[in-house]
């Protein structure tokens, strides 16, 4: 059995990580979702059946489709919504005639085609927009089109490698930027998808929490509760008692612990914190039932965010922690999926499921321009479309999980789950302050000068870990893919001992291809490969090892590694810098 060490950020992290150990060393594995009814595939198929014979009636549809098992309930009523968005959409894909209930073939075929063959794969596809140092010229990253749709406006701030930037303007795929020193308000810009936390991991991190609790009231040290539960997780005890510290000081303060049976609400400066080991979908979801009551009764903006342990709200005083326990009571007695529908979409989250739904249904193209059309714009026109329908309930299934909710929201009802209000005398308690911490390294603004040395670092480490293609240009007898890391400081050819050896960062098998051809009858791409060996040979026959390094940075052509190698004679932080800066330029003109 092979082993591995997990390295975590916090004692969130930690205990989070031994609770995953646990269930996977049992055998307790998570189920898998399986996607219900999604209608942008079921759009995509009828297409291809209209490909193959002219005329579907709804029955013949119903009884292909049911066969497949996320299909298993689908109803007419959902093949004549798919149907009728095809007949209506331009240029259509089907041709409907409700009373027969059948869908045919459209006139125009090509379109038909065009759509089926253009969406074979349901992965999202994204544009990415360039953001340009307007000064310089100098680029400085890429914004999702998600993130330029929400925010794309001159004067909005934003954060990009750890420092503030404020949009100028946008010109078709590029964004020009100006640094600034006041990062007051900046967004940052990353916008992705975190794995979710189930709700079965936050619980039981809640339950050794609780359990630590019950220990100290019964006068145990943090070593003792430690040792008991290194009994039962994979880990020593040192690793443990660091991961309880902030639960035991919480014991010490006085103050009640949250747990998976317990979440408690407390102030601190203009935020008001939901401690919850509720998971990552169930506090999104709540949160956002939170924020939109509180947002439509006071009047104001809520900001908010999540982990799978608390839940943050930026109400800046217009509420209090009184005001947040009474809206949880009231929820707990109501249903709240069509609330949750309402608050959801509200948030970014589901303004860029309904692009990439928009996209999978053919409503939009790849490269719709977000600088000149908001996203509140787009969720206006397709109100009412299956398009629409599909967004909600990828958003539903995905982001947030409304069922799990109401029972958490009925178990707080019928006080399973407590609720109480701590009060801390104006200081975030500290199981709280790790959440707070978290945060704030999303957001934090790196001095320049320790951001450089995090990116070469990271630098170092990527270029090292390439694998390039070795092949000596003398005899062509040697090809050999290696780690970076792994060659020699001298380059020499195994079989006949020349310097001249290639570095290439394509595979060995292509590199073979072309030797066996011997020059003849060689491919524009191949007499390049060929040309590009040789040049990269003369540079690791003057340089060694040091070549293959500058060679191993992205997209860097010859002439470049050899304008950094003749400026550094040995890697160090510049040379790596070098790198960094010719992988700039590189990005730069492929954008250009």
């Amino acid at each position: 059995m092979a082993d591995g060490i997990i390295i975590t950020m916090d004692s969130d992290d930690t205990l989070e990580a031994l609770v995953i150990a646990r269930k996977a060393m049992s055998e307790d594995l998570e189920d898998v979702a399986v996607p219900e009814k999604p209608l942008d595939a079921l759009c995509h198929q009828i297409a291809g059946l209209l490909i193959q014979n002219r005329k579907w009636y709804y029955t013949e549809l119903l009884d292909i489709l049911r066969k497949a098992y996320p299909y298993r309930n689908l109803t007419e009523e959902d093949v004549a919504a798919v149907t009728n968005y095809m007949h209506s959409r331009f240029p259509r894909l089907g041709w409907v005639s409700a009373q027969d209930k059948v869908v045919m073939r459209p006139s125009r075929v090509k379109d038909l085609y065009r759509y089926y063959f253009n969406k074979l794969s349901m992965i999202p596809d994204e544009k990415q927009y360039l953001v340009v140092e307007q000064e310089s010229e100098t680029a400085v990253g890429v914004l999702d089109e998600a993130f330029v749709a929400e925010y794309g406006q001159p004067g909005t701030k934003f954060i990009v490698r750890g420092t503030p930037w404020m949009m100028e303007s946008i010109r078709g795929d590029k964004i020009f930027v100006r640094g600034i020193s006041d990062p007051t308000g900046a967004i940052p810009s990353w916008i992705g998808e975190e794995i979710p936390v189930p709700y079965e991991i936050a619980a039981e991190v809640g339950e050794v929490r609780r359990v630590t609790e019950e220990e100290y009231r019964k006068r145990k040290s943090l070593g003792e509760i430690s040792r008991m539960l290194a009994e039962k997780y994979s880990a020593d005890e040192t690793t443990i008692r660091r991961a309880l510290t902030e639960t035991y000081d919480q014991c010490e303060e006085g103050l009640p612990v949250p747990s998976d049976r317990l979440l408690t609400i407390e102030e601190w400066d203009d935020f008001i914190i939901i401690n919850s080991h509720l998971g990552t979908l169930v506090n999104r979801t709540l949160a956002r039932l939170v924020g939109h009551v509180l947002s439509d009764e006071a009047g104001v903006s809520i900001g908010i965010q999540q982990d799978p342990y608390r839940i943050v709200l930026k109400t800046m005083g217009a509420v209090d922690a009184d005001d947040v326990q009474k809206v949880l009571q009231r929820l707990a007695g109501t249903e709240v999926r069509e609330l949750a529908v309402a608050a959801s979409k509200r948030t970014g989250l589901f303004k860029r499921r309904l692009v990439h739904v928009a996209r999978r249904f053919g409503a939009i193209s790849k490269w719709t321009d977000f600088s000149n059309i908001t996203l509140r714009q787009l969720a206006k026109s397709f109100e009412g479309t299956v398009i629409m329908d599909e967004a909600v309930r990828e958003t539903q299934e995905k982001d947030m999980d409304v069922p799990r909710t109401e029972k958490v929201l009925k178990a707080i009802s019928s006080k399973d789950i407590a609720v109480k209000t701590v009060k801390a005398g104006g200081e975030a308690t500290p199981i709280a302050r790790i959440g707070l911490e978290r945060i704030s390294r999303k957001a934090d603004i790196i001095p320049t000068e320790k951001l450089n040395l995090i990116l070469v670092g990271s630098a170092k480490a990527r270029i090292l870990n390439e694998v390039k293609t070795l092949v000596c240009t003398t005899c062509w007898k040697y090809v050999e893919m290696r780690r970076v890391k792994d060659i020699p400081a001298t380059v020499k050819c195994p079989e006949c001992g020349s310097s001249l050896v290639a570095a290439l960062g394509v595979a060995d098998e292509d590199v073979r291809k072309v030797i066996t051809k011997n020059g003849a009858r060689l491919s524009e791409r191949e007499k390049d490969l060929v040309s590009k060996a040789e040049d990269t040979a003369k540079l690791v026959d003057r340089y060694g090892r040091l070549a293959v390094y500058a060679l191993a940075g992205r997209r860097i052509m010859p002439e470049v590694a050899g304008d950094i190698l003749r400026k550094h004679k040995r890697p160090t932080s510049g040379f790596f810098e070098a790198v960094m800066e010719a992988e700039r330029e590189a990005l730069k003109e492929r954008f250009w």
